[in-house]
């Protein structure tokens, strides 16, 4: 394997960083959602959004979202079964994307979709590389299951599963004035 600075090292303090700070932050977003922890707004009202952009019932996907992201996001964190943290993380932030953030531009400044188009580049690539060396997947010898074939199909169920939630989208609702 070539490593860039040819220390396996800093690649594996890299992947733990990469892995703490995107994880526990996806963990922290689906907790708002789950249970209105860190000033979010728990199911009913995440619900009543997600009912707003046509995911009907509203709360059922709201629960199905934050479960990914709080779920996902302490998969990743840990570094356990391998890409499936990083699929579900995919599947929300595809949703996200097209039904939020799409129409606004790229930019965050906007309301863009540059956030979470960087959140799913982040789990994907660490999904592709593996969690390294300083993982529950390392230590508990579960790092070799995860063959190339097993990771794309992992990831390419997460696809699946975020474009199954768009297409069982109604219209959006317009609030009224």
């Amino acid at each position: 394997m070539a490593i860039a600075y040819g220390d396996p090292q800093l690649l594996n303090l890299g992947l733990l960083l990469i892995r703490l700070i995107f994880g526990l932050i996806m963990a922290a977003h689906g907790a708002q959602k789950l249970f209105g922890w860190f000033g979010g707004y728990g199911l009913a009202g995440t619900g009543g959004f997600f009912e707003s952009l046509g995911f009907r019932p509203g709360k059922t996907f709201a629960a199905a979202a934050a479960l990914s992201e709080f779920v996902g996001g302490w998969l990743f964190t840990l570094g356990l079964f391998g890409p499936i943290g990083p699929a579900l993380i995919l599947a929300v932030m595809l949703v996200a994307s097209i039904s939020v953030h799409l129409r606004n531009g790229l930019f965050a400044t906007t309301n863009g979709v540059e956030v979470p188009l960087l959140i799913a580049t982040a789990v994907v690539g660490v999904a592709l590389i593996g969690f390294g060396t300083y993982s529950l997947d390392a230590a508990l010898g579960l790092a070799t299951f995860w063959s190339p074939g097993l990771i794309g199909l992992a990831l390419a169920v997460g696809v699946i599963g975020g474009i199954a939630n768009l297409l069982l989208r109604k219209r959006p609702t317009t609030p009224t004035v």
